[in-house]
């Protein structure tokens, strides 16, 4: 019997590379397995980069603030951005891994593009700008600017160089089954997680868009309440200076039109407290609405304003900012 010639396995991907050291993970590209390897090994790097992207947010937060806070767009303790970066770096630049330069440009423009793009998605679909590079010299559009995009660029050369063999190396010590079962928890925790973010954002919204709703029929009323009252008093004036020019053709009915006066003043007098009364009520209890939404706990509207600080709504910037005082007011008691 003849055997079949031996076929040398190729790697799929630059994702199982372990670049610098010239040593190679079994691949998995036989037999009809390289699409499912594949996929394995592509959560796992999405996974594990994502978790350490929020330990960098982490710690940068702590540095900067001196406070811990949780700065992932998600609840849980990961950022997707951080690993779909990792994952097309590693897909598209492990070739490079060997040229420092083209490695760390490549970088740069990668992320940046990325970010660019998250940002760009976000703000579109939820109406606001998540961060703001605005401040930043040689920023686009505040989503990115050239400060993080270096900083960005030698994280992925330290990832590509030096840490990512290591990674590697992890993901091949954990069992194929226990690791497709971890995956599979993994996945429906964020995607329980990401579906509870998106609906207190809408929630966030909703709620932002009933605190200027309140905010213009407060206005509203008061402007229309004290254009009421400047023209009862432009009527009287007015009325009064009827009277003088026609004093002489009416003094015969001055008694008359005292009397008349007095009831008709006494009566609008009496009509001004009512609806004086009335607005004060309708402004109290407008008042009272207002300050629910204002102090209306939520556990993800508060992590979400706490861990993107320059937080931006687009439709509704003065009830954010009135929504951020609120919390500041309280935080600071």
């Amino acid at each position: 019997m003849v055997s079949a010639p031996s076929v040398k396995a190729k790697s799929c991907s630059g994702l199982d590379k372990l670049p610098g050291n010239g040593y190679n993970m079994e691949s998995f590209c036989e037999r009809g397995m390289a699409m499912p390897a594949m996929l394995y090994r592509f959560l796992w790097i999405f996974f594990i980069y994502a978790f350490l992207g929020w330990c960098t947010e982490v710690s940068y937060a702590a540095l900067v603030t001196g406070k811990f806070v949780n700065r992932g767009f998600l609840n849980g303790p990961w950022c997707p951005v951080y690993g779909f970066g990792v994952v097309i770096v590693l897909g598209c630049l492990t070739p490079l891994s060997g040229h420092l330069p083209a490695l760390f440009a490549g970088s740069v423009l990668l992320t940046s593009l990325l970010e660019w793009l998250t940002g760009f998605a976000l703000e579109k679909l939820f109406h606001q700008q998540w961060w703001d590079y605005s401040d930043q010299p040689f920023n686009l559009s505040g989503y990115i600017c050239l400060r993080f995009s270096i900083a960005w660029g030698f994280a992925c050369v330290f990832v590509v160089r030096l840490l990512h063999p290591t990674v590697l190396a992890l993901i091949h010590l954990i069992p194929r089954l226990a690791g497709i079962v971890l995956l599979g928890l993994l996945g429906a925790v964020m995607a329980v997680d990401l579906a509870a973010t998106v609906a207190a954002i809408i929630q966030l919204n909703r709620r932002l868009a009933q605190i200027d709703e309140l905010a213009a029929r407060i206005k509203e009323a008061s402007n229309e309440f004290g254009e009421n009252l400047a023209d009862k008093v432009l009527d009287a004036v007015e009325r009064s200076a009827g009277w003088k020019e026609e004093l002489e053709e009416l003094s015969f009915k001055l008694s008359e039109r005292r009397a008349e006066l007095a009831d008709e003043r006494e009566e609008w007098e009496q009509r001004r407290e009512e609806r004086r009364e009335q607005a004060r009520l309708q402004l109290e209890a407008w008042h009272a609405s207002m300050q629910e939404l204002l102090d209306q706990k939520s556990f993800g509207h508060r992590r979400l304003l706490k861990a993107f600080p320059r937080l931006r709504s687009l439709d509704h910037s003065r009830a954010l900012e009135r929504l951020h005082r609120r919390i500041e007011h309280f935080r600071n008691r």
